[in-house]
């Protein structure tokens, strides 16, 4: 815990040579905090979850043309507006994009027609390093019994994401979407890439991020860009996904205490905070001690999970159960399946939060 609060005492008080580059490295579009939180001062508190419907197991899943559910979309998305949620972070795939580009971009259209019938300004996710390496458009994998997030899918992949020669693709990739949808007042934000450097890629994963920086800035949507922090230890990642942020995004799965800390740090930078990943129960890390902290501080609150489904994300990441029977408490999510509540108190307690501003 030491290490990591040095390595966010480091980010707070300057970001320093390796932002600096960063900074020249990016076409100089950054919003200044003014700007930010002139932008965040227009919303009210953000609170949401990370989405998929339960039947996808992965990106893939959910916006391929042969499983993709507008109808259970819209049942979903009307349990999240019942709670008062207003956002949601939802990931997309380039293998989706590569399949059927136009088909894909309609999808997304359908999605935000859906979010918008219930008042939901959702974030849209491009790359992700973590879970599985490799990625097949088509039918995909049934869930491993009782398997934390078995198969979700890392984007571009391992060891795609770092051999150059697929970047003119993804760069094709990144603008479509962008240019599209950049002026798309339906969608709060870009979150240009999920967790840099994990699943052991480490700085391996800097050249494209940069390049997707740079690819993002291009376009320059009108929405505001982020690049999540979520492991304190990576310097020069840390570095870059700050100078290059417009709102500042992190993940946070720890206790209040702790929570608290990373909240009081980051303010130093003057931008508006949103914490894109939190709630893992037997972690202590619940709605009942984070979320009335987030609301306190004014920090966007967007939970992992919200309907037990394929993802099984009910279960701990690192506690399977080989008989796939229900772990003596859940891990993440907020509903079951048919829309009850795995705890009514949790959701009495986020209606309560989200009432006002």
């Amino acid at each position: 815990m030491k290490k990591l609060l040095l390595g966010l005492s480091i980010l707070a008080i300057s970001t320093g040579s390796f932002a600096q580059k960063a900074k020249t490295a990016a076409t100089g579009t950054v919003w200044s905090a003014e700007k930010a939180n002139q932008w965040y001062a227009e919303h009210k508190w953000l609170t949401g979850a990370n989405y998929i419907p339960a039947n996808a197991i992965n990106q893939l899943e959910m916006w391929q043309a042969d499983t993709f559910s507008p109808e259970l979309i819209d049942k979903e998305l009307g349990w999240a507006q019942q709670i008062g949620f207003n956002t949601m972070r939802v990931f997309l795939h380039s293998q989706a994009w590569n399949q059927d580009a136009e088909g894909f971009k309609k999808r997304i259209d359908q999605f935000l027609t859906i979010s918008q019938k219930h008042g939901i300004q959702p974030m849209f996710v491009f790359f992700d390093d973590c879970w599985n390496k490799t990625s097949t458009p088509g039918k995909q994998p049934a869930p491993k019994t009782g398997v934390h997030n078995s198969g979700w899918l890392q984007d571009p992949g391992d060891p795609n994401s770092k051999e150059t020669a697929n970047f003119p693709a993804l760069e094709k990739y990144v603008k479509d979407i962008l240019t599209r949808f950049g002026k798309d007042k339906r969608i709060l934000m870009w979150d240009l890439y999920n967790e840099p450097g994990n699943s052991g890629k480490l700085e391996s994963t800097i050249p494209l991020l940069t390049a997707e920086i740079k690819w993002a800035r291009e376009v320059n949507p009108e929405q505001p860009i982020t690049i999540g922090l979520w492991d304190w230890n990576y310097e020069k990642l840390n570095a870059i996904q700050i100078a290059n942020s417009d709102v500042i995004t992190y993940h946070n799965y720890e206790e209040p205490q702790w929570h608290e800390r990373t909240i009081n740090l980051l303010k130093a930078h003057g931008k508006p905070l949103i914490c894109t990943e939190y709630m893992a129960r037997t972690r202590n890390s619940r709605f009942s001690n984070i979320l009335p902290l987030l609301k306190k501080e004014n920090v966007g609150a967007i939970n992992w999970g919200f309907v037990a489904g394929k993802t099984n994300t009910k279960y701990a990441w690192d506690t399977p159960l080989a008989d796939g029977s229900d772990p003596i408490e859940w891990f993440h999510e907020i509903f079951n399946p048919d829309g009850t509540p795995y705890r009514q108190d949790e959701v009495n307690l986020i209606k309560k939060l989200n009432q006002g501003k």
